[in-house]
């Protein structure tokens, strides 16, 4: 069973078409000798390697729930959807839509554990960072994130969408645990107003967590490896934005990308 006390499980989140990455995390933690994997959505958009995303996650037993950009490659026509998104669609089969759409937007899984991608009530919320009219990203007050676990009865709660690897405590023994981005390390959005995300690098990350008797027990990996191939791919979608995400971990590369 997941979480039994002294076993320990992966976490993974926001692959978003980072098959390199993807394949990368799954060798370490393989090494490892974790058999038990939980991924937390967003898997396949980008100007990447969806399909061979797809295909590495459709092979393995992985415990997997959907993200926004799942559900916006499932509920959007390709005219309406956004680049990242589209060029994503535009590689996937319709098996691989399926299985997409076989996943839940949340789990709970006995006796403690709960799964989701920014909230358990809304995908697109960051849970743990707020963006205030500065447009720089900070932590959200303790009680608005204790707020947001409100009637569900688990001590773990695992989330991604915002990229940023982060674990808070909210009382009671419960955790708040974002392991981070697999395969896309930083990046900017509009919404709620424009600001940035990122973690300085380029470094597949992901989490692992045990169950000890005085609680949870979080760590981060974050897995060297090379990026080039998908920093290719992202130029050649002409997205630089990505590449330099992909290549340095900051969103407007710092230095010349070179290969």
């Amino acid at each position: 069973m997941i979480g039994e006390t002294g076993g320990s499980f992966a976490v993974l989140a926001d692959i978003h078409g980072n098959a390199d990455a993807l394949r990368a995390v799954l060798a370490d933690i393989d090494a490892q000798g974790i058999t038990q994997v939980l991924n937390l959505g967003d898997l396949f958009s980008g100007p990447l390697a969806a399909r061979e995303t797809a295909e590495i996650l459709m092979a393995r037993e992985i415990l997997t729930i959907r993200g926004n950009h799942d559900r916006y490659l499932l509920e959007q026509t390709p005219a309406r959807m956004q680049p990242s998104d589209r060029v994503a669609f535009e590689q996937l089969e319709p098996e691989h839509l399926t299985w997409l759409q076989s996943l839940p937007a949340t789990l709970s899984l006995t006796p403690d554990i709960f799964l989701c991608h920014g909230t358990p009530r809304d995908d697109t919320t960051y849970w743990m960072e707020h963006v205030p009219p500065s447009g720089v990203p900070n932590r959200r007050p303790l009680a608005d994130i204790a707020a947001e676990a409100e009637g569900i009865d688990a001590s773990l709660f695992l989330c991604g969408h915002t990229h940023i690897p982060r674990r808070l405590d909210i009382g009671g023994g419960r955790v708040v645990f974002n392991p981070g981005s697999v395969g896309c390390p930083g990046y900017d959005d509009d919404l709620p107003l424009y600001h940035v995300m990122e973690t300085g690098t380029p470094a597949a990350t992901y989490g692992i967590v045990t169950r000890t008797a005085q609680g949870w027990r979080t760590s981060l990996a974050q897995v060297p490896y090379d990026p080039w191939r998908m920093v290719a791919m992202a130029r050649a979608a002409d997205r630089e934005d990505w590449a330099g995400a992909i290549g340095t971990g900051w969103v407007g590369s710092l230095q010349p990308l070179t290969a």
